[in-house]
């Protein structure tokens, strides 16, 4: 999954001349709390956020203060190419909600934080009517392709494996999205390999 099927490429921009007023009032007008600044052929120079503008609202309206003196001049970016995990990593990193999506200096699109949740709920399949099933593997013996194979056995449509990160000392576990299907046989199947079933959600 690439950041150019998840952005917005509707963008809503400012200019570096705009006032501090004009651009909360086009944040607010629009619903947003992220403003690229780019020059009239959409080259990217800045980006600005409501908290960053209502932070000089009122030094604002004593002395005139434009979009220029506010904005983040190298604001953190992505390729529309670049993946949802590389965009999720630096918004995290940065602790920041959104990034300008950009092509050579050119703004193409913006990508938030509630894109991206949004792309990983729909990868997990969390939108959809499914079931949750968490098994823990222990030993050589047990193997992710063994319960992949026993669950296609048992009539179950994968839509999602996540590995969970095991604490110190403990064996790997691993949580299955699967389309809505009874769980008793497939969790009686499970036990029967010896393969423990930590937790199911039907």
């Amino acid at each position: 999954m690439i950041v150019r099927h998840w952005m917005t490429t509707d963008v809503v921009t400012t200019t570096k001349e705009a006032s501090v007023q004009d651009a909360l009032k086009l944040m607010k007008r629009h619903s947003i709390r992220h403003l690229p600044v780019v020059e009239a052929d959409g080259t990217l120079v800045g980006w600005v956020t409501d908290a960053d503008l209502r932070s000089v609202l009122i030094a604002s309206m004593l002395e005139e203060l434009s979009v220029e003196d506010v904005m983040v001049r190298r604001p953190i970016t992505v390729s529309p190419d670049d993946s949802l995990e590389t965009a999720a990593q630096r918004t995290l990193e940065n602790r920041i909600g959104g990034l300008p999506v950009v092509e050579g200096h050119k703004l193409v699109g913006v990508i938030t934080v509630v894109d991206i949740l949004s792309a990983f709920i729909s990868m997990l399949g969390l939108m959809q009517s499914s079931s949750r099933l968490d098994v823990k593997l222990a030993g050589p013996s047990q193997s992710l392709d063994g319960v992949t194979r026993l669950l296609q056995d048992k009539g179950a449509e994968i839509i999602s494996v996540c590995y969970v990160q095991p604490t110190v000392g403990d064996e790997a576990v691993y949580s299955f999205r699967i389309k809505k299907c009874p769980m008793d046989p497939i969790i009686g199947s499970l036990k029967e390999e010896g393969i423990e079933v930590v937790s199911a959600e039907a």
